[in-house]
């Protein structure tokens, strides 16, 4: 699903997860877990939650940058071991093994300090037999949402939505092979970066994650 892009059509990040919500109205009254991917996808999934009268819950996910190029993702991590790698773009640039353990390794920290900064002690949402919606504030590339789908399936839920509200038609095309369903409000035919559509595209930071997830449902 997708509405008609217009320029810079979300003031923020809120905003955007509001018009998300509305898109996803037909999962209202199901067994839903909302799963954000922080941080900007933190106050996104709070309005899905908040619509869906679903919990909410963290899914740490972290690109895999390529040496000095850190915007280009030659892989991604999640939490619970999931990994991917773009092996088209390893072997194009000569990514040797060694550069690509290091980024293994540095975002594995990262990832294991943003779970205990967000969630504590408490563990994750069960996901079993219920179905996640996966939050992100927009796709790129999609290799980090790849990497997510692979990490949440192993904790067995009935299925997986991808929901975002912004990216490319093409990776949108692309996630429909992996998911159950995409939704996408928003996919310019000029797509250049998620932050084109936001009025406010100001960084996330751990508060905001931690306040978020204690103001949705069954939080705090």
């Amino acid at each position: 699903m997708a509405r008609a892009a217009t320029e810079r059509p979300f003031r923020d990040r809120r905003d955007a997860g509001r018009t998300l919500a509305r898109l996803l109205g037909a999962y209202r009254g199901r067994d839903v877990v909302v799963l954000a991917l922080p941080r900007g996808g933190v106050p996104v999934g709070l309005e899905v939650a908040l619509a869906l009268d679903a919990p909410l819950d963290v899914f740490v996910v972290r690109k895999l940058g390529v040496p000095h190029r850190n915007e280009l993702a030659m892989g991604a991590i999640a939490s619970g071991g999931a990994s991917v790698r773009n092996e088209e773009l390893i072997l194009g640039l000569g990514i040797d093994a060694a550069a690509f353990f290091t980024a293994v390794a540095r975002e594995s920290a990262e990832l294991r300090r943003r779970e205990q900064a967000y969630r504590g002690d408490r563990p994750p949402l069960d996901l079993s037999g219920r179905t996640a919606v996966l939050v992100d504030d927009g796709i790129a590339t999609g290799a980090t949402t790849r990497v997510a789908l692979q990490a949440v399936r192993r904790r067995r839920p009935a299925g997986v939505v991808v929901a975002v509200p912004v990216a490319p038609a093409t990776v949108v095309t692309a996630l429909c092979a992996d998911a159950d369903d995409v939704v996408c409000a928003v996919t310019p035919p000029d797509f250049r970066a998620v932050g084109q559509v936001y009025a406010d595209f100001r960084q996330v930071d751990d508060d905001e994650v931690r306040t978020a997830l204690a103001a949705a449902p069954g939080g705090g």
